[in-house]
């Protein structure tokens, strides 16, 4: 699935393992022994919900991109396991239209950093992925060789994404950042490179296919540059069969520039129990937010849209013959967008079988407070009466703030319930959530990912030139890859390409391997904090010989055998 953003969870039920409850005497009749399982028995629960930073809106001529700086952190001590769906901050972007679609229409690139359910090698360090979403979720892309379930003979997304970069290998699974990565500014954004030409047939059905290839850029430590690009196909291949859709997805029109900024966080665990009084108590797993040198948060930096010219016309001009381009985005071209200083919570603990409607807020002002950190950083200010800050449970040299863990649900002068924080001393102790234990249950070995084998197939027809080789990202897997000649590789031989118009992407591609490095800048940098970095184990030297012009691509990410 795309994002934590975008679909809702149907979540599960946590087994309870705390300690055995040991009352006074009169407990001990079965009348109380049975009101107390009862309230012990209740462990369906979670919390889950949005957290928005708004940000003013810019002119509608800053359409061709953005980018951004997320914070990279652990949200939890432990991977719960695979119920657990959450993004770190992260953003929406749609195409623009001129006018509102009479049908039901969406599409968009809504990926970034965090924990999916389908994710395989997960850890308490997040991944990333692109998220590119086809119309109305038909498909979905998250990555090379990665997209909407597992099955090839129906791959539906899983050649949406194209390779780039000589440099990144990018695991099905997500593309890792270094384990314990705590509290680092991880750079990304997208602008469009024109490495195809507008077709005026796709499919041999008349409905176009625009000439932008929305691509993705990082700034991290140990890589800066261009990494991946969605196909335009991807975008165009719904309108073959729905030609009122021809010419209004991202491979034609600009991007909208004033995109929701949101963290969305569905089934942190947790558990509910009643008292004997009736009032009802809940604790929550432990979650954690990062700590500046001031104990704020800091989770969102330097969000910049861009007009198209901030990179394409100077890269048009180099593809056409002229001077290799500057890797620099301009940022003359591009709007700083300026936070409002407001923001708000969604979140909720409730049990799975709770109707929406009837899911009780969490009280958040009670314990944090949107921040402006500087004009252009949004974060949180933290109550010390309720949130700690501590070492980080991955990454002991950093600080982060863990969030209160014990709420009592009270009813306001406005009749309506609110989960509010309360000291761990204030919980009655038959509910026995003191010695709730949150230790996620032992994972089965994760399934492999695997591509096809098949001589016939276009991942062995033309097929690569060298290889295997093996990665070991540091997520408890290893990932199988080989080098491909970029215009060879899977998701172009399924791009709606014809050889020529290959070959003409391969001449382009080969001009940026030259000139364009993994360590010049090109996206603006931020201000403030550490960048990330990606797993080491993920940047990779061509073989001698394919230098320039030649690409990884994984083909199996399997578990380690131990």
């Amino acid at each position: 699935m795309p994002t934590a953003r975008s679909i809702l969870l149907c979540l599960g039920c946590l087994i309870f393992t705390g300690a055995a409850h040991t009352g006074s005497a009169d407990e001990t009749t079965p009348q109380r022994k049975k009101t107390a399982a009862r309230r012990v028995a209740r462990e369906t629960a979670s919390m889950a919900g949005y957290l928005l930073a708004p940000n003013k809106k810019v002119a509608d001529q800053y359409d061709g991109g953005y980018s951004m700086y997320v914070n990279a952190w652990p949200l939890l001590d432990q991977y719960p396991g695979r119920r657990f769906q959450t993004g770190l901050f992260g953003t929406w972007m749609f195409p623009t239209q001129e006018s509102k679609p009479e049908e039901r229409f969406y599409t968009d690139i809504e990926g970034g950093l965090g924990w999916w359910r389908d994710t395989r090698f997960a850890t308490e360090t997040p991944k990333f992925i692109v998220g590119a979403v086809a119309l109305n979720f038909t498909e979905w892309a998250n990555g090379p060789g990665a997209g909407k379930g597992r099955d090839w003979d129906n791959p539906r997304g899983k050649y949406g994404i194209a390779q780039l970069s000589q440099n990144v290998l990018w695991p099905p699974d997500g593309l890792n950042l270094r384990q314990g990565t705590s509290n680092q500014m991880f750079g990304y954004g997208y602008l469009p490179l024109p490495l195809t030409e507008k077709k005026s047939t796709t499919k041999g059905k008349a409905v176009t296919t625009g000439e932008q290839s929305w691509t993705l850029f990082l700034n991290t430590k140990n890589f800066k540059g261009p990494v991946a690009f969605v196909t335009p196909y991807f975008w165009s291949k719904p309108s073959v069969e729905k030609p009122q859709w021809d010419g209004m997805f991202l491979d034609s029109r600009p991007a909208n520039p004033n995109r929701h900024l949101q963290m969305e966080t569905q089934h942190i665990p947790a558990k509910i129990r009643q008292a004997e009084n009736g009032d009802h108590y809940a604790r929550v797993a432990p979650v954690y937010y990062p700590a500046d040198e001031n104990g704020d948060t800091i989770g969102v930096h330097r969000i910049m849209s861009y007009r198209r010219k901030a990179m394409w016309d100077r890269v048009e001009k180099w593809f056409s013959g002229g001077d290799p381009a500057d890797t620099n985005v301009d940022t003359k071209a591009g709007f700083l967008h300026r936070f409002t200083g407001q923001g708000s919570a969604t979140w909720r603990i409730h049990e799975s079988t709770t109707p929406k409607e009837e899911r009780v807020l969490v009280d958040w002002t009670a314990f944090a407070t949107p921040t402006l950190i500087n004009d252009d950083s949004f974060g949180y200010h933290w109550d010390r009466d309720w949130v700690q800050q501590v070492a980080g449970p991955t990454n002991p040299s950093s600080q982060l703030n863990r969030l209160p863990q014990y709420f009592k649900q009270v009813t306001k002068a406005n009749g309506r319930s609110s989960w509010t924080t309360v000291k761990e001393s204030e919980v009655p102790a038959e509910t026995q959530l003191q010695a709730a234990d949150f230790t996620p249950p032992k994972r089965p070995k994760a399934e492999a990912y695997e591509t096809p084998t098949a001589a016939d197939s276009c991942w062995k027809s033309p097929g690569p030139v060298a290889g295997p080789f093996q990665a070991f990202p540091g997520d408890g897997s290893v990932v199988t890859y080989y080098w491909y000649r970029f215009a060879d590789q899977p998701a172009l031989l399924n791009a709606d390409l014809t050889d020529t118009e290959r070959e003409a992407m391969q001449l382009k591609v080969e001009k940026l391997h030259r000139h364009w490095t993994k360590d010049k800048e090109y996206l603006p940098a931020p201000r403030i904090g550490e960048l990330a970095e990606l797993a080491p184990a993920l940047i990779v030297t061509p073989p001698k010989g394919f230098e320039v012009g030649y690409v990884p691509i994984a083909t199996r990410q399997a578990a380690i055998n131990k």
